[in-house]
């Protein structure tokens, strides 16, 4: 295993195995660890000042998230992003997200709206700061007060667990800056029209917004294996 610059920032409210969690899953989502890329748990343990237990415990939960693959044989590695993969996940995606749009437009409150307002301004401000886990991490909190307006704890519940496994997906996506411009538009398109309680129409322009996602990370995968 290369040399890797793998920060681990303590935090005495989580279990360690969380820590080494958070550390590598930012690593692989940062591009430090690099798909097909072994993943050794005593030299992560080594490189990590920790056992191998939470760094194997973090390898499963990496797993689940479809981050890294369990090799017969062989061991863990980095997944690669693969077309049927991200098909799968936004495909799910965009049903869910389509009926929590809806949802939210009958029910969202006025305390929600102002918070989505915020939100959508935050992830403008992120943009001009560069951070490509910061700008995630902005455009996840706008998703999420959408999902929290649906007051269904079912429907939250899916899409916190496949707002994970999308996760790298949306990353993939932010590195494009050139898309910066049309997410802050559907972004206050969707504002707009769950404001006027315009169900169609906001779950219209949820399913743009995810299918343009679609159209950009997959160019993304065939410019690689071209």
């Amino acid at each position: 295993m290369k040399e890797l610059n793998l920060n681990v920032t303590m935090n005495e409210y989580l279990p360690l195995r969380d820590v080494v969690f958070n550390t590598l899953r930012q690593a692989i989502l940062r591009g430090e660890l690099k798909p097909g890329e072994r993943l050794m748990e005593i030299q992560l343990a080594n490189k990590l000042g920790v056992s191998r237990t939470p760094v194997r415990e973090a390898i499963r939960k990496l797993e689940l998230e479809g981050l890294v693959l369990m090799i017969p044989r062989k061991g863990a590695e980095v997944a690669d992003i693969v077309e049927k993969g991200l098909k799968d996940v936004l495909e799910v995606r965009k049903a869910l997200e389509g009926l929590s749009v809806r949802l939210a437009c009958d029910r969202i409150t006025k305390r929600e709206i102002e918070d989505l307002r915020l939100a959508a301004e935050e992830f403008k401000r992120s943009l001009k700061r560069r951070d490509i886990t910061e700008i995630a991490e902005a455009d996840v909190r706008f998703h999420d007060i959408i999902y929290v307006a649906t007051d269904n704890q079912k429907l939250i519940q899916l899409l916190n667990n496949l707002r994970e496994q999308m996760y790298r997906y949306r990353v993939e996506y932010l590195k494009n800056e050139k898309v910066y411009p049309q997410l802050i538009m559907e972004h206050e398109a969707l504002i707009s029209n769950i404001v006027s309680r315009s169900t169609e129409e906001a779950a219209i322009i949820m399913n743009k917004h995810i299918d343009n996602q679609v159209a950009a990370v997959m160019d993304v995968i065939r410019t690689k294996n071209s």
